[in-house]
């Protein structure tokens, strides 16, 4: 099976990107420490609207993902990053050509 991206987007609330920005890199420390399938997981912030974020991934495969969406740390972020959006996120999924 051919790799897997993802890209999230997440609008931040003002006055949540420090928050947001810290919470997300112990996530995507568990990530990289964790996740041998993970290929990488980058959060990127808009030059043009510094509230909006994309999250660009990619998984070996869907085995990778499922691992990804499924970890604990994972789970435990979503109630901390939460707070700081200002709406749900955006998720596209990609298959790599």
């Amino acid at each position: 099976m051919a790799a897997i991206g993802v890209i999230a987007t997440l609008t931040v609330a003002d006055g949540k990107n420090d928050e947001f920005e810290a919470v997300f890199a112990d996530l995507a420390t568990a990530v990289r420490a964790n996740e041998p399938g993970n290929v990488f997981y980058t959060l990127t912030r808009s030059r043009s609207n510094p509230q909006v974020y994309k999250v660009l991934e990619q998984y070996i495969d869907q085995d990778a993902l499922k691992t990804h969406g499924s970890s604990d740390y994972f789970k435990a972020a979503g109630p901390k990053l939460a707070p700081c959006l200002s709406g749900a996120p955006e998720v596209e999924y990609l298959d790599a050509v």
